[in-house]
């Protein structure tokens, strides 16, 4: 899979970028303006990167980490957005998805760097 970065990272980012406005459009049933594709298109690019770099600096152990944290973020997203709680599912499903991923992406390489210091001086 490391070979293939460019294609897991742009796969990573355009699922991203289906689920944004699927779960925008679909499950909420909000019109889509333009500043919103944008915004949504850049999130996704930022989350594509984020994959295919990990996957060129060979960060074995927090891709997967990474992935799972986006996979929860969406599943927490897409649960606000049903729930809709007290009428803001929609903000706080996006601030969800926001926030677990950011702190998805730092968590994963806390624990790639700690791993990689564990073995350099083992």
């Amino acid at each position: 899979m490391e070979n293939h970065y460019g294609k897991v990272g742009a796969i990573t980012g355009l699922s991203t970028f289906a689920l944004l406005v699927v779960g925008l459009r679909n499950v909420l049933g909000v019109d889509i303006k333009i500043l919103t594709f944008v915004a949504f298109a850049v999130f996704a690019l930022i989350i594509g990167i984020a994959c295919a770099a990990m996957l060129f600096y060979k960060l074995n152990i927090a891709f997967p980490i990474f992935c799972v944290a986006l996979i929860i973020a969406f599943f927490d997203m897409f649960r606000s957005y049903i729930l809709d709680i007290n009428g803001q599912g929609d903000l706080l499903g996006i601030l969800s998805l926001f926030i677990i991923s950011s702190f998805g992406l730092g968590i994963s390489l806390i624990v790639q760097f700690i791993v990689t210091l564990i073995r350099k001086f083992k």
